[in-house]
């Protein structure tokens, strides 16, 4: 398995193993909720880096099967594997001009596979929610290219990038979002209706009984707790069947067992559902439930790990002065 490695000419370009589709998810399904997703109770301090106070996933917590074959990504030719889901050719982003400039992405060049969840790290300032910013059609860049699947993103429309959101990605957010006035069922179906398709009522049922909230659909987001909330947040994404669901530090405003659970769920999307997920996130322990981490410094990928766990996390941002 190649390292990966900053490409010498002053790019950010990795070259990184391939993940490949997960395999079939364990038998058995979802724990209860209440029963934190699966993950084996332990101490919370125990593995718990900095001010994370949820505990890691255990160490024998099932993988999907990967393709472990070394990949070039930002326009290389890919051979023996799926083209990403997601993915940034040479990315840069500037903001302001001048002496005024601020450089928030370098050249980044990095790709992110389907049916896996990967998280993106680094260093206050080091650019990664501006690069997932950019993946989701959220921003603009300033030189080279990002893909969602086979459509090059960079240059449509505000219009096109609306419709995209709307029909290909999914969010998750550090504050729910959620509209008060509104039931739990109500706001999983929301963008759906808005968009004016119908939930398919088997993929509908599927989701509600993976994220335990089939007695909770008729609470409005007042009456549940911040982690029903947060699993109301991930339904609402994964009902519509995205390409890619984007994860913004979504358990930043959850208690231990509430940020268990969401990363728990998160993680079984991934491994029962199929689903592809990128989360930024500052957080070891967080970044621990995902299959891979990249790392950004000053506006540049530099490394990357995969099957993490907190410990090689925290190193690794010991590392670059995180």
């Amino acid at each position: 398995m190649n390292s990966p490695h900053a490409d010498p000419s002053g790019s950010s370009r990795l070259t990184v193993p391939f993940h490949g589709q997960p395999a079939n998810a364990p038998q058995g399904g979802m724990p209860p909720a209440g029963a934190q997703d699966g993950v084996a109770p332990q101490n919370p301090q125990q593995h718990a880096p900095g001010n994370a106070p949820y505990p890691a996933p255990p160490p024998n917590a099932p993988y999907p099967a990967m393709q472990q074959q070394p990949q070039q990504y930002g326009g290389a030719q890919q051979q023996g594997s799926a083209a990403p889901a997601v993915m940034a050719e040479g990315v840069s982003k500037v903001y302001g001009a001048g002496d005024a400039a601020v450089h928030a992405l370098r050249g980044v060049s990095v790709g992110f596979a389907r049916g896996a969840f990967t998280a993106i790290m680094g260093p206050s300032g080091s650019g990664k929610s501006t690069l997932m910013h950019c993946l989701a059609g959220l921003d603009t860049v300033s030189e080279g290219r990002v893909r969602l699947g086979d459509a090059d993103i960079t240059g449509m429309s505000d219009k096109q990038l609306t419709m995209l959101r709307r029909d290909r990605v999914g969010f998750v957010f550090q504050a729910f979002n959620l509209l008060p006035t509104l039931t739990a069922e109500q706001n999983i179906r929301l963008p759906l209706e808005l968009a004016g398709r119908k939930a398919d009522a088997g993929w509908f049922d599927h989701v509600i009984d993976v994220v335990g909230l089939r007695d909770r659909l008729r609470h409005r987001p007042s009456e549940l707790s911040g982690g029903q909330q947060q699993r109301v947040a991930c339904a609402r994404a994964l009902v519509a069947r995205p390409d890619v669901i984007f994860a913004d530090e979504p358990t930043g405003n959850l208690d231990s067992r509430a940020g268990a659970e969401v990363l728990g769920f998160l993680r079984a999307s991934v491994r029962e559902m199929g689903q592809t997920i990128v989360m930024v996130t500052h957080d070891p322990v967080a970044a621990s439930y995902a299959d891979r981490v990249v790392f950004l410094r000053d506006g540049r990928t530099v490394s990357e790990i995969l099957r993490p766990t907190p410990d090689t996390v925290l190193d690794r941002l010991k590392s670059l002065g995180g």
